[in-house]
């Protein structure tokens, strides 16, 4: 659907599709260690007085694991800009948040 609305053209497509390629699987792997060090998170405020030290220090792991993945997303949506002309970058844009649609 975005292909027809973004005017890609047939190159734009292969490029587009080997720069998601490249990037799915990271993106993967990423959102699991997200989620990984989430699942810690969890168990250690729910327990009767949490360890403060040790909740931080999960909390940095958390935060870091997020700042991947969203790294790798922006390098991602980046190698799409190096393809797309201005005008369809801006529609592209125009769909919504980046990194919350499906790719072309």
């Amino acid at each position: 659907m975005l292909v027809q609305k973004l005017g890609l053209t047939t190159d734009q497509q292969k490029r587009i599709d080997v720069i998601f390629q490249q990037s799915r699987l990271k993106l993967i792997d990423l959102s699991a260690g997200l989620q990984k060090e989430e699942a810690f998170l969890e168990p250690l405020l729910e327990g009767d007085g949490p360890d403060q030290s040790q909740v931080l220090a999960q909390i940095d792991r958390v935060a870091q694991a997020r700042a991947e993945l969203e790294k790798a997303n922006a390098r991602m949506l980046l190698g799409f800009r190096g393809v797309l002309t201005l005008e369809q970058w801006r529609k592209l844009q125009s769909e919504g948040p980046p990194g919350r649609r499906e790719h072309p």
